[in-house]
């Protein structure tokens, strides 16, 4: 009758447990799914899989994002590219679901996030345990704790005292405490790196600083390339924005040794901000310039034609550097809509040493598209030219005139906001695993009766060679026992 009433006297504890608002019950649900292990697996494998998608399918370059027309236009790219095996529906779907540009699609942001809130949640969740057993020990332990059948268990039955066991644990860098029973019974505890476990939190905190840097990165960064011309200077943001950074490139080497072959390009790129040069270096491959938040590589690089353009009249139409920036049969060609006339430009490089190097066709669209793109052209002239020639032929109102032949620097820009927590995160982990791994904890409990026995019982980390630190112990505790009497 006793057990009965105990029980009923518990059901509202137990039932007070179990809240009866559904919020709260919510609550518990959803705290209980944010530190459960399975569901943080499948949350890692869900970003795996789309990590894959987005390395298997292209994606879209961060300058499609700066307009509406630069995204239709790298759109188009990829639809050239996938349409005729994929179908233009399955491409159109993909695009619905953000697949061309899943690092910086909204649900790939929010699996990242969703992933650091189960990631502090869980953390949150163990850290009242691992404090509890890193904080809380117990120095006296219960006779059969000291069995010497178990492993790492030892008795030294006579001559050594609690000073003895004391000094020996203190050499051996462990922390020691005391305790006494009323028998006389003396009992010692060494504890060296109580508190090792707590660096899991630390490890923690770098996970979570990846994946914010990841979803910082993805929603805030920006990367895009430049075809920037020996002189001429290319702003990297939109004309307009406060505080405009621009590049310029102020020469260009590409030295090439006796068989040809280029042995290093380099750039002479200065930054400016709002007109105001605010940094300059001769950049390389792997030896970028930063400046204003932006960092600048050097990655590719081309053949250019520098052109002058004028009406009949006199008037300046262009006068600049064009960049051959794609191929046509091994050729390196480049094209220029001629400013205010409905003419294009298009040039095409000879190989090296050809008495004629450039070949110069201008020609006018004729039809257009369904999507307004010129669909056919009318050649107005054409001819083969070099630095210094000049076309002006009757059947349009301006002239061409070649200037020199040059080249262009390929600059990649790139600004990751993301970047100073990578390497906050990335010092954390390292940190918290260093410390779990090269100082694991180790703890010995002693046992000391007033005959004189010293019962041992030892406790480590897996990362420890207990067998060995454990016998090291018991030999300097067997060399200092003193003969009876």
């Amino acid at each position: 009758m006793a057990t009965s009433r105990a029980a009923v006297d518990r059901v509202p504890a137990i039932l007070s447990r179990r809240p009866a608002n559904p919020l709260a019950r919510a609550g518990r649900g959803i705290y209980g799914l944010l530190t459960s292990v399975p569901f943080a697996v499948l949350q890692i494998v869900a970003i795996a899989l789309a990590g894959v998608v987005g390395i298997v399918l292209p994606q879209l370059p961060s300058i499609a994002f700066r307009s509406a027309a630069d995204y239709a236009q790298q759109m188009d790219i990829i639809r050239a590219r996938l349409e005729p095996s994929l179908g233009s529906g399955v491409v159109a779907f993909l695009e619905r679901l953000q697949l061309f540009r899943v690092f910086s699609a909204w649900w790939f942001t929010l699996l990242l996030a969703l992933l650091a809130v189960s990631i502090v949640v869980c953390t949150l969740d163990r850290t009242p345990r691992l404090w509890r057993q890193s904080r809380h020990v117990r120095v006296r332990q219960p006779d059969a704790f000291y069995d010497p059948a178990l492993p790492d268990h030892a008795v030294i039955a006579t001559g050594l005292a609690a000073d003895d066991v004391r000094a020996a644990l203190r050499r051996a860098r462990f922390r020691v405490r005391e305790d006494e029973a009323a028998d006389g019974t003396r009992f010692l505890y060494g504890d060296r790196h109580q508190y090792v476990k707590m660096a899991t939190l630390i490890s923690h905190a770098g996970l979570v600083g990846f994946l914010l840097a990841a979803a910082v990165t993805s929603r805030f960064g920006f990367e895009t390339g430049l075809l920037l011309p020996v002189g001429q200077a290319i702003p990297v943001e939109s004309i307009g924005t406060a505080g405009l950074i621009s590049v310029k490139n102020l020469a260009f080497q590409d030295p090439q040794d006796s068989s040809g072959r280029f042995t290093d390009f380099t750039t002479d790129l200065a930054v400016y901000q709002d007109g105001r040069e605010i940094a300059r270096k001769t950049i390389r491959v792997n030896d970028p310039l930063s400046a204003a938040g932006y960092t600048f590589h050097q990655n590719f690089f081309g053949p250019a034609i520098d052109l002058t353009i004028r009406e009949r009249s006199g008037g300046l139409l262009w006068s600049g550097p064009v960049p051959l920036d794609a191929t046509a049969a091994g050729l390196p060609t480049g094209q220029l809509v001629v400013p205010g006339r409905d003419a294009v430009i298009q040039l095409v490089l000879a190989h090296p040493g050809t008495a004629t190097p450039l070949f110069v066709v201008a020609v006018q669209p004729t039809a257009l598209d369904a999507d307004g793109n010129p669909s056919a052209y009318q050649t107005l002239f054409q001819g083969l030219a070099g630095p210094g020639d000049s076309a002006a032929p009757a059947n349009v109102d301006f002239n061409v005139t070649v200037d020199a032949i040059s080249a262009y620097s390929g600059i990649i820009v790139r600004r990751d906001p993301g970047a100073p927590l990578v390497w906050t995160s990335f010092f954390l982990l390292v940190l918290g695993l260093a410390i779990t791994f090269y100082f694991p904890r180790r703890r010995v409990w002693a046992r000391i009766d007033p005959a004189g026995e010293v019962r041992l019982a030892a406790h480590a980390d897996r990362y420890v060679d207990l067998r060995r630190e454990f016998g090291a112990l018991l030999t300097d505790l067997v060399g200092r026992r003193r003969p009876p009497g």
